[in-house]
Protein backbone atom coordinates (compact mmCIF):
# COMPACT_ATOMS: atom_id res chain seq x y z
CA UNK A 1 0.00 0.00 0.00
CA UNK A 2 1.79 2.95 -1.18
CA UNK A 3 1.44 6.08 1.10
CA UNK A 4 1.73 9.59 1.56
CA UNK A 5 3.45 11.99 3.44
CA UNK A 6 1.49 13.16 7.11
CA UNK A 7 3.58 16.00 7.68
CA UNK A 8 1.76 19.00 7.97
CA UNK A 9 -2.18 17.20 7.93
CA UNK A 10 -4.50 18.20 11.25
CA UNK A 11 -6.19 14.98 12.59
CA UNK A 12 -8.49 15.07 15.41
CA UNK A 13 -8.27 11.44 17.43
CA UNK A 14 -11.16 10.63 19.51
CA UNK A 15 -10.70 8.65 22.80
CA UNK A 16 -7.33 10.20 22.69
CA UNK A 17 -6.27 9.68 26.13
CA UNK A 18 -6.72 5.85 26.00
CA UNK A 19 -4.60 3.20 25.23
CA UNK A 20 -4.86 3.28 21.37
CA UNK A 21 -4.93 6.83 21.82
CA UNK A 22 -2.62 7.88 23.79
CA UNK A 23 0.02 6.11 20.45
CA UNK A 24 -2.20 7.25 17.44
CA UNK A 25 -1.42 10.73 19.00
CA UNK A 26 2.23 9.91 19.27
CA UNK A 27 3.06 8.78 16.21
CA UNK A 28 0.74 10.99 14.15
CA UNK A 29 2.68 14.32 15.63
CA UNK A 30 5.83 12.09 15.15
CA UNK A 31 5.37 12.21 11.71
CA UNK A 32 4.56 15.74 11.45
CA UNK A 33 0.75 15.85 12.19
CA UNK A 34 -0.95 18.84 13.78
CA UNK A 35 -3.12 16.32 16.12
CA UNK A 36 -5.95 17.35 18.48
CA UNK A 37 -7.16 14.97 20.68
CA UNK A 38 -11.11 14.45 22.18
CA UNK A 39 -12.08 12.66 25.38
CA UNK A 40 -14.14 13.11 28.27
CA UNK A 41 -11.86 14.93 30.50
CA UNK A 42 -9.85 17.50 29.15
CA UNK A 43 -5.84 17.24 29.16
CA UNK A 44 -3.60 19.58 27.89
CA UNK A 45 -0.18 18.75 29.27
CA UNK A 46 0.36 16.14 26.92
CA UNK A 47 2.49 16.12 23.94
CA UNK A 48 -1.06 16.71 22.05
CA UNK A 49 -4.18 18.91 23.40
CA UNK A 50 -6.84 17.10 24.34
CA UNK A 51 -10.53 18.80 24.41
CA UNK A 52 -13.31 18.03 26.56
CA UNK A 53 -15.82 15.92 24.35
CA UNK A 54 -18.68 13.51 25.58
CA UNK A 55 -19.57 11.93 22.49
CA UNK A 56 -22.70 10.53 23.57
CA UNK A 57 -24.03 14.03 24.03
CA UNK A 58 -25.78 15.55 20.67
CA UNK A 59 -25.11 19.17 21.63
CA UNK A 60 -21.58 18.87 23.14
CA UNK A 61 -19.96 17.00 20.17
CA UNK A 62 -20.28 19.75 17.62
CA UNK A 63 -18.71 22.58 20.02
CA UNK A 64 -16.00 20.32 20.35
CA UNK A 65 -15.34 19.37 17.12
CA UNK A 66 -15.19 23.10 15.86
CA UNK A 67 -13.14 23.75 18.88
CA UNK A 68 -11.07 21.40 17.73
CA UNK A 69 -10.84 22.40 14.18
CA UNK A 70 -10.43 25.93 15.22
CA UNK A 71 -7.12 25.35 16.84
CA UNK A 72 -5.93 22.86 13.86
CA UNK A 73 -6.91 25.29 11.17
CA UNK A 74 -9.16 22.97 8.94
CA UNK A 75 -8.93 19.25 9.59
CA UNK A 76 -8.02 16.89 6.87
CA UNK A 77 -7.91 13.38 8.98
CA UNK A 78 -10.35 12.17 11.26
CA UNK A 79 -10.02 9.16 13.23
CA UNK A 80 -12.92 7.45 15.31
CA UNK A 81 -10.60 5.61 18.18
CA UNK A 82 -13.22 5.88 20.98
CA UNK A 83 -14.88 2.52 21.90
CA UNK A 84 -16.09 1.08 25.02
CA UNK A 85 -16.73 -2.75 25.94
CA UNK A 86 -18.49 -5.18 28.38
CA UNK A 87 -20.28 -8.38 28.78
CA UNK A 88 -23.97 -8.41 27.16
CA UNK A 89 -24.72 -12.27 26.47
CA UNK A 90 -26.80 -12.27 23.37
CA UNK A 91 -29.80 -14.61 24.91
CA UNK A 92 -30.75 -11.49 27.49
CA UNK A 93 -32.48 -8.28 27.55
CA UNK A 94 -30.32 -5.36 26.05
CA UNK A 95 -29.98 -3.29 29.48
CA UNK A 96 -27.99 0.09 30.04
CA UNK A 97 -24.84 -1.67 29.43
CA UNK A 98 -25.58 -2.69 25.93
CA UNK A 99 -27.38 1.04 25.16
CA UNK A 100 -24.02 2.56 26.58
CA UNK A 101 -21.59 0.63 24.29
CA UNK A 102 -23.59 1.56 21.20
CA UNK A 103 -24.07 5.13 22.28
CA UNK A 104 -19.97 4.96 21.93
CA UNK A 105 -19.03 2.77 19.45
CA UNK A 106 -21.90 3.26 16.69
CA UNK A 107 -23.53 6.62 17.83
CA UNK A 108 -20.50 8.36 19.00
CA UNK A 109 -18.71 7.86 15.93
CA UNK A 110 -21.99 8.71 14.35
CA UNK A 111 -22.23 11.95 16.06
CA UNK A 112 -18.33 13.41 15.42
CA UNK A 113 -18.42 12.31 11.98
CA UNK A 114 -21.63 14.27 10.76
CA UNK A 115 -19.89 17.33 12.84
CA UNK A 116 -16.49 16.87 11.03
CA UNK A 117 -18.05 16.34 7.50
CA UNK A 118 -18.12 19.46 6.06
CA UNK A 119 -14.43 19.98 6.97
CA UNK A 120 -13.44 17.09 5.66
CA UNK A 121 -15.10 17.31 2.13
CA UNK A 122 -13.21 20.76 1.96
CA UNK A 123 -9.91 19.14 2.57
CA UNK A 124 -10.44 16.22 0.38
CA UNK A 125 -9.87 14.56 3.45
CA UNK A 126 -10.16 10.98 5.31
CA UNK A 127 -12.00 8.87 7.92
CA UNK A 128 -11.04 6.10 9.87
CA UNK A 129 -13.08 3.91 11.95
CA UNK A 130 -11.16 1.56 14.36
CA UNK A 131 -13.50 -1.07 14.64
CA UNK A 132 -12.91 -5.20 15.71
CA UNK A 133 -12.74 -8.21 14.42
CA UNK A 134 -15.31 -8.93 16.10
CA UNK A 135 -17.20 -6.98 13.26
CA UNK A 136 -16.77 -9.77 11.70
CA UNK A 137 -16.31 -12.56 13.63
CA UNK A 138 -18.72 -12.39 16.39
CA UNK A 139 -17.71 -13.61 19.81
CA UNK A 140 -20.11 -15.30 22.46
CA UNK A 141 -21.06 -12.98 25.60
CA UNK A 142 -20.16 -9.97 23.95
CA UNK A 143 -22.97 -9.25 21.42
CA UNK A 144 -23.06 -5.50 22.48
CA UNK A 145 -19.34 -5.11 20.81
CA UNK A 146 -19.59 -7.05 17.88
CA UNK A 147 -22.49 -5.65 17.42
CA UNK A 148 -22.29 -2.08 17.78
CA UNK A 149 -19.02 -2.89 15.97
CA UNK A 150 -20.78 -4.53 12.90
CA UNK A 151 -23.20 -1.15 12.71
CA UNK A 152 -20.03 0.98 12.44
CA UNK A 153 -18.93 -0.62 9.57
CA UNK A 154 -22.30 -0.47 7.82
CA UNK A 155 -22.08 3.33 8.63
CA UNK A 156 -18.84 3.66 7.12
CA UNK A 157 -20.11 1.80 4.11
CA UNK A 158 -23.28 4.41 3.65
CA UNK A 159 -20.66 7.12 4.59
CA UNK A 160 -18.40 6.21 1.85
CA UNK A 161 -21.26 6.10 -0.54
CA UNK A 162 -22.08 9.49 0.41
CA UNK A 163 -19.02 11.58 0.69
CA UNK A 164 -16.31 9.11 -1.12
CA UNK A 165 -16.42 11.60 -4.25
CA UNK A 166 -14.56 13.94 -1.78
CA UNK A 167 -13.51 12.11 1.56
CA UNK A 168 -11.79 8.72 2.05
CA UNK A 169 -13.22 6.16 4.06
CA UNK A 170 -11.47 3.33 5.75
CA UNK A 171 -11.90 0.54 8.85
CA UNK A 172 -9.43 -1.44 10.70
CA UNK A 173 -10.20 -4.34 12.37
CA UNK A 174 -8.12 -5.00 15.43
CA UNK A 175 -8.05 -8.00 17.31
CA UNK A 176 -7.82 -8.35 21.25
CA UNK A 177 -4.85 -5.53 22.36
CA UNK A 178 -4.17 -5.48 26.63
CA UNK A 179 -6.22 -2.40 27.38
CA UNK A 180 -8.57 -1.35 29.98
CA UNK A 181 -11.40 -2.24 27.77
CA UNK A 182 -11.73 -5.70 28.48
CA UNK A 183 -11.36 -4.87 32.50
CA UNK A 184 -15.56 -4.97 32.83
CA UNK A 185 -15.78 -8.39 30.89
CA UNK A 186 -13.08 -9.93 33.31
CA UNK A 187 -14.95 -8.48 36.46
CA UNK A 188 -17.92 -10.60 35.05
CA UNK A 189 -16.35 -13.89 34.69
CA UNK A 190 -16.63 -13.39 31.24
CA UNK A 191 -12.85 -12.98 29.93
CA UNK A 192 -12.07 -13.47 26.07
CA UNK A 193 -8.66 -14.89 26.68
CA UNK A 194 -8.51 -18.32 24.93
CA UNK A 195 -11.16 -17.01 22.82
CA UNK A 196 -9.19 -14.83 20.53
CA UNK A 197 -5.45 -14.12 20.22
CA UNK A 198 -3.91 -10.61 21.90
CA UNK A 199 -1.65 -8.89 19.14
CA UNK A 200 0.75 -5.81 19.83
CA UNK A 201 -0.74 -1.75 20.39
CA UNK A 202 1.81 -1.06 17.62
CA UNK A 203 0.56 -3.27 14.71
CA UNK A 204 -3.52 -1.52 15.28
CA UNK A 205 -1.51 1.92 15.34
CA UNK A 206 0.71 1.23 12.08
CA UNK A 207 -2.77 -0.04 10.54
CA UNK A 208 -4.45 3.78 11.42
CA UNK A 209 -1.59 4.98 10.07
CA UNK A 210 -1.51 2.91 7.17
CA UNK A 211 -4.97 4.00 6.15
CA UNK A 212 -5.12 7.26 6.72
CA UNK A 213 -2.20 8.06 4.75
CA UNK A 214 -2.87 5.90 1.78
CA UNK A 215 -2.60 7.11 -1.74
CA UNK A 216 -5.70 5.72 -1.98
CA UNK A 217 -8.37 4.98 0.81
CA UNK A 218 -8.35 1.47 1.63
CA UNK A 219 -11.96 -0.23 2.74
CA UNK A 220 -10.76 -2.37 5.01
CA UNK A 221 -7.33 -3.01 6.69
CA UNK A 222 -6.49 -6.34 8.88
CA UNK A 223 -4.10 -5.38 11.62
CA UNK A 224 -2.06 -8.52 11.30
CA UNK A 225 -1.92 -11.30 8.87
CA UNK A 226 -3.81 -13.68 11.12
CA UNK A 227 -6.31 -10.81 11.07
CA UNK A 228 -6.44 -11.06 7.61
CA UNK A 229 -7.07 -14.50 7.06
CA UNK A 230 -9.86 -14.65 9.98
CA UNK A 231 -11.70 -11.24 7.81
CA UNK A 232 -11.36 -13.41 5.04
CA UNK A 233 -13.06 -16.36 6.61
CA UNK A 234 -15.69 -14.69 8.35
CA UNK A 235 -16.34 -12.90 5.08
CA UNK A 236 -16.56 -15.87 2.53
CA UNK A 237 -16.34 -19.14 4.80
CA UNK A 238 -18.70 -18.25 8.20
CA UNK A 239 -19.73 -21.60 8.59
CA UNK A 240 -16.19 -21.96 9.10
CA UNK A 241 -15.83 -19.67 11.76
CA UNK A 242 -18.52 -20.67 13.26
CA UNK A 243 -17.27 -24.28 13.87
CA UNK A 244 -14.32 -22.67 15.21
CA UNK A 245 -16.23 -20.16 17.76
CA UNK A 246 -18.33 -22.82 18.73
CA UNK A 247 -15.53 -25.65 19.07
CA UNK A 248 -13.53 -22.85 21.21
CA UNK A 249 -16.53 -21.94 23.43
CA UNK A 250 -17.10 -25.68 24.41
CA UNK A 251 -13.67 -26.46 25.41
CA UNK A 252 -13.69 -23.38 27.54
CA UNK A 253 -16.93 -24.11 29.07
CA UNK A 254 -15.62 -27.64 29.95
CA UNK A 255 -12.22 -26.01 31.21
CA UNK A 256 -14.34 -24.27 34.09
CA UNK A 257 -13.92 -20.59 32.66
CA UNK A 258 -17.44 -19.15 33.50
CA UNK A 259 -17.65 -20.80 36.80
CA UNK A 260 -19.74 -19.18 38.54
CA UNK A 261 -20.27 -16.31 36.14
CA UNK A 262 -23.95 -15.61 36.54
CA UNK A 263 -24.18 -13.75 32.79
CA UNK A 264 -22.80 -17.53 31.31
CA UNK A 265 -25.01 -19.26 33.14
CA UNK A 266 -27.14 -20.44 30.57
CA UNK A 267 -24.06 -20.86 27.86
CA UNK A 268 -22.72 -23.40 30.68
CA UNK A 269 -25.94 -25.02 31.63
CA UNK A 270 -27.04 -25.54 27.42
CA UNK A 271 -23.01 -27.21 27.36
CA UNK A 272 -23.66 -29.63 30.35
CA UNK A 273 -27.28 -31.26 29.21
CA UNK A 274 -25.26 -31.55 25.51
CA UNK A 275 -23.09 -33.02 26.82
CA UNK A 276 -24.67 -35.60 28.88
CA UNK A 277 -27.33 -36.37 25.75
CA UNK A 278 -23.95 -37.38 23.63
CA UNK A 279 -22.73 -39.47 26.68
Amino acid sequence: MRTLDAAGRRVIVTGASGTFGRELCRRFTESGATVVGLDLVADESGPVPVLPCDITDDDAVPEAVAAAVGRLGGLDILVNNAGAGGPAPAERAPGEEVRRQFEVNLFGAWRVTAACVPHLVAARGRVVMVSSRMAVLQLPLAAAYGASKRALVAYADALRHEIGTHVGVSCVYPSMVRSPIHDSTARAGLSLEGMSSYEPLDGVVDAVLRAATAARAPRDVATTRRGAVELWLARHLPSVTDRIVARTLAGRVRSGAFEGADLASGVVARHAGADGARS
